[in-house]
């Protein structure tokens, strides 16, 4: 009788290789990286947890920005206790990365979503159109008018809520120096939504050869030594160049600047989620990111120091100060999303929750920040006190409205959720759907 050799069993290495197979136990995949750690979990087919959490922690980080931002001399008020001078220092070490994270996590999240799709841009752009669409209209419309209005009461405005509200919320006009309606901070879903679909136009106007092309040789440029000088050149020229600069207005069509920048961070996001080289020149360069960062930091926080308040910048510095946020923007976002990938993309029972209600908390957040502002200004509290209780006051009442929401299915799509639950957690062993950033 003939003997069948059995074929000898594929080592761990060999079998951790193989796509789609996932050690058993306890372990969580992905399984950890090699010791050199040059190398990020493929894409394709797997959701990757970092970009979960660090959406969710940039979130954060926005809305505590906003908080402190009451605290300073630019902020949306100064209180009977007056400004905190140093307040400035953290909140710059914020302001030149924060919103290109979000827009460059929001294009790898697009990405994701057009590959679930299988590249179906008319089914992408119109779940997205929807998705970020209904909230925005929303919002606009019941969400943010509180905030002009506590502005005007407290600059003599006598009428009740429901009147402003009826006649002159949306009258385009001004109303003791305030222009009305405004949209206040869903200028990012705006902004958003808008390079969203300019992508969908691109995708569908540019042949497949041709994006296949494009998409090669911005890689071939950033996926090696130019990724950081390069980006941090791109950065600078837009912000010292164009008209201005890093002052951001969040009107669609004078903020040039911005949609430069941040319409680039969005497109380098999509272009990450597909492509294996740059992310591996991401994971071998982040730590020099970090570095270049934390420098950018010290020379922005260095000017603040000097020169406080709206004291402006003599003229012989400005430019380094543009160039010091310009580095510290693009290196910090190749920093964190290293970091997201060699430390936090694993998966945790309160992922899905905080990555669901990070929109609607981020849509409730401003408004009770302001409907809590303008009353507690007069209580004589030091900034210590204030600031607690804006925090506490914002992190409760957005969560509730979180809550709230998600369990009245017509008042979901208003906050950004989709109709129907899905609160079954993904098993640690099988893929998930892309995130919905």
């Amino acid at each position: 009788m003939a003997v069948v050799q059995s074929r000898p069993s594929p080592s761990a290495e060999q079998r951790l290789r193989r796509p789609g197979n996932p050690p058993k136990g306890p372990r969580s995949w992905p399984p950890r990286r090699p010791l050199h750690g040059t190398w990020m979990i493929p894409a394709p087919s797997q959701r990757h947890y970092g970009m979960d959490w660090l959406r969710i922690g940039a979130f954060i980080l926005l809305i505590l920005y906003h908080v402190g931002y009451s605290f300073t001399a630019w902020g949306y008020q100064t209180p009977t206790r007056g400004v905190v001078w140093w307040a400035e220092i953290p909140l710059l070490g914020l302001s030149a990365w924060r919103l290109a994270l979000l827009f460059a996590i929001s294009g790898y999240a697009s990405a994701a979503l057009l590959s679930r799709d299988k590249g179906r841009v008319f089914e992408f752009g119109w779940s997205r159109l929807k998705r970020l669409g209904i909230p925005l209209l929303f919002g606009l419309i019941f969400v943010v008018p509180p905030q002009p209005y506590m502005g005007l009461v407290n600059g003599g405005y006598t009428h009740g809520y429901l009147y402003y509200f009826l006649h002159d919320a949306f009258s385009y006009r001004q109303i003791l120096g305030e222009y009305v309606p405004r949209v206040m901070h869903l200028w990012f879903v705006i902004y958003l939504l808008g390079y969203t679909l300019a992508l969908c136009v691109l995708l569908l106007a540019l042949p497949r050869p041709v994006r296949a092309a494009i998409g090669k040789a911005c890689e071939w440029l950033l996926a090696g030594p130019l990724l950081i000088p390069l980006g941090i050149a791109l950065v600078y020229l837009v912000r010292s160049e164009v008209r201005f600069g890093w002052t951001d207005m969040h009107e669609v069509l004078r903020d040039r600047a911005a949609h430069l920048h941040y319409g680039g961070m969005f497109l380098f996001g999509f272009l990450l989620r597909g492509s294996e080289p740059l992310r591996q020149a991401i994971a071998r360069q982040w730590k020099i990111a970090a570095v270049i960062a934390v420098l950018g930091f010290l020379w922005v926080a260095r000017d603040c120091w000097l020169y406080p308040g709206r004291v402006a910048t003599p003229a012989r510095e400005y430019e380094w100060l543009v160039f010091a946020k310009s580095a510290e923007s693009w290196a910090a976002v190749i920093a964190l999303f290293g970091i997201a990938d060699r430390f936090w993309n694993h998966n945790h029972r309160w992922r899905t929750t905080l990555s669901e209600a990070v929109f609607p908390v981020y849509i409730a957040h401003q408004t009770i920040m302001v409907l809590v502002m303008y009353p507690i200004r007069g209580w004589g509290l030091t900034a210590l006190p204030e600031f607690l209780i804006l925090c506490g006051s914002v992190a409760f009442g957005s969560w509730a409205f979180y809550l709230v929401g998600r369990e009245v299915g017509p008042l979901r799509p208003l906050i950004g959720l989709k109709r129907h639950k899905t609160h079954r957690l993904p098993r640690p062993d099988s893929p998930a759907e892309p995130t919905s950033a």
